[in-house]
């Protein structure tokens, strides 16, 4: 259940980063740090090897151990998402709901693979930072993007740091 969890709430802190529509079959990869900071609990950090594929809509995010092993799996279309780790899977009626039942609050995890490719998603208004964007309560930050950087940050509690190396940024 810890390891749900964790993954879980890893998953979500990386929907405050996200990417770009890619054709069909084309995964990103990298590696991503995520701290979040809750008042009335400890740090959690986790850092992973993640692959993704899809957009907004449709797609797939796995979060890989050190040595390429799978350690969990999201997968979401229209009015569902699968969260898949070794302790089985569980159905949620959307991305919002994973990451609310998940950590306890909804996180735009939808919004992932536009953030990582550099860009605001198309579902909400966003506004342009001296270094990048901000959306959804995130604060998107590419200026080291083109060495393959991006990292997003959330003040609203609890706050939420998420460091992204990309392996081939585009």
């Amino acid at each position: 259940m810890k390891r749900r969890l964790f993954a879980a709430a890893a998953l979500l802190a990386l929907a405050g980063c996200a990417s770009v529509p890619h054709e069909a079959g084309s995964w990103i990869s990298g590696k991503l740090s995520v701290e979040v900071r809750p008042a009335d609990a400890p740090l959690r950090r986790m850092a992973s090897g993640f692959e993704l594929q899809g957009d907004g809509e449709r797609g797939e995010l796995r979060l890989t151990s050190p040595l390429g092993s799978i350690v969990a799996t999201a997968r979401w279309a229209p009015g569902e998402a699968v969260l898949t780790t070794s302790d089985g899977s569980t159905r949620y009626g959307g991305l919002d709901e994973l990451s609310r039942e998940a950590l306890g609050e909804a996180m735009p995890l939808a919004a992932l693979p536009d953030w990582l490719a550099g860009r605001p998603w198309p579902g909400a208004p966003s506004q342009p930072t001296a270094r990048g964007f901000e959306q959804l309560g995130w604060t998107i930050d590419l200026a080291r993007r083109a060495d393959g950087w991006v990292e997003a940050s959330r003040a609203a509690p609890p706050p939420v740091m998420v460091r992204v190396r990309l392996e081939a940024p585009g």
